[in-house]
């Protein structure tokens, strides 16, 4: 049972994210903390019966959490939490699914599109202050969507969104989901994760929108890359290890590949000695492509319905994982 709302303590730990200070305004007489590092949050997760967390969870934290009843996950993505040992402890635990629907279809799209129009080389020329003139060589030219086809591993509410941007620019859209029956219906056609492979000769844009699991851990790997088109790019919003990284860096190396847009990497921040800074052809952005100016508004809404549901002692949470 969730402590009454006069009794109630919740946690808020990001390192960067307004939380406590949008939820404050709000008016629930909750009593609430805001805590910024690992260490903060180590001392003070004892006192919560609720915690609102994503990157900065360990599951070893449980064991200084006696009071626990709830985690509001951040971010769309669940994989660092132990289901099992939230189970046996009686903790549910609910995602931040669909709160950045827009801003990482966008962002995806975004990368897209910087990559046709060759949008990295303008911005390294422009540090150079060199105009770069009229090109008779096709490959170094800058190039239109139309007509060209885009393969989303991940028909979500991201993915599926990310297929109607792309139908607007008249890219052909290939979907690949768990489940190729049910929805999929911005996609062109709709195909199950079996035929992944086999529909990657045809594609010249690969976006990744899934979730991490057992399916979808370096779904892309050394074998996916030799199947991709040497004209083919591969844009990755989902998790680092979706991608078989040191396959990337050997296809992008070798020329297997045009080029790549990453928002995520195994490791996070990426190393700096990373051998994928340096290409050219690769443009990175950290992590930021859920990012929205109403992040904390979107999670704060969940969040609240979450709370409101397990006063009622409702069997089913919003966007529940556990």
């Amino acid at each position: 049972m969730l402590p009454t709302k006069d009794r109630l303590t919740i946690c808020f730990a990001h390192v960067a994210y307004q939380l406590q200070e949008r939820f404050l305004p709000r008016g629930t007489d909750i009593n609430s903390v805001s805590v910024r590092t690992p260490e903060d949050f180590e001392r003070q997760i004892g006192n919560a019966d609720v915690v609102v967390v994503s990157g900065m969870w360990r599951d070893e934290l449980l064991e200084k959490a006696p009071r626990l009843r709830f985690i509001q996950s951040i971010g769309a993505g669940t994989d660092q939490f132990d289901r099992e040992k939230l189970k046996q402890r009686g903790i549910r635990l609910a995602s931040a699914q669909g709160v950045n629907v827009r801003a990482v279809s966008e962002h995806v799209m975004a990368l897209i599109l910087a990559l046709a129009r060759r949008l990295p080389e303008a911005r390294d020329n422009q540090l150079k202050h060199v105009w770069r003139g009229m090109t008779s060589d096709l490959r170094q030219r800058e190039d239109e969507l139309g007509e060209k086809t885009l393969l989303i591993f991940g028909l979500g509410g991201i993915g599926s969104r990310l297929a109607e941007l792309a139908k607007t620019f008249g890219m052909r859209v290939i979907g690949i989901k768990r489940n190729p029956s049910k929805g999929g219906q911005a996609a062109d056609s709709v195909h199950g994760f079996g035929e992944f492979r086999t529909l990657l000769p045809q594609s010249d844009f690969v976006a990744l929108t899934c979730p991490l699991t057992k399916e979808t851990e370096k779904v892309v790997d050394a074998d996916a890359f030799s199947r991709m088109r040497e004209s083919a790019f591969l844009i990755s919003a989902a998790r680092g290890r979706c991608v078989d990284e040191s396959a990337l860096i050997k296809a992008l190396q070798d020329k297997a590949i045009a080029g790549a847009g990453i928002d995520v990497t195994v490791e996070e921040p990426l190393s700096p000695s990373s051998p994928l800074w340096d290409f050219p052809n690769v443009l990175i952005t950290p992590h930021t492509a859920g990012e929205t100016r109403r992040y904390e508004e979107n999670v704060l809404d969940i969040l609240i319905d979450n709370l409101d549901r397990l006063w009622r002692e409702e069997p089913t949470l919003r966007n529940q994982i556990v």
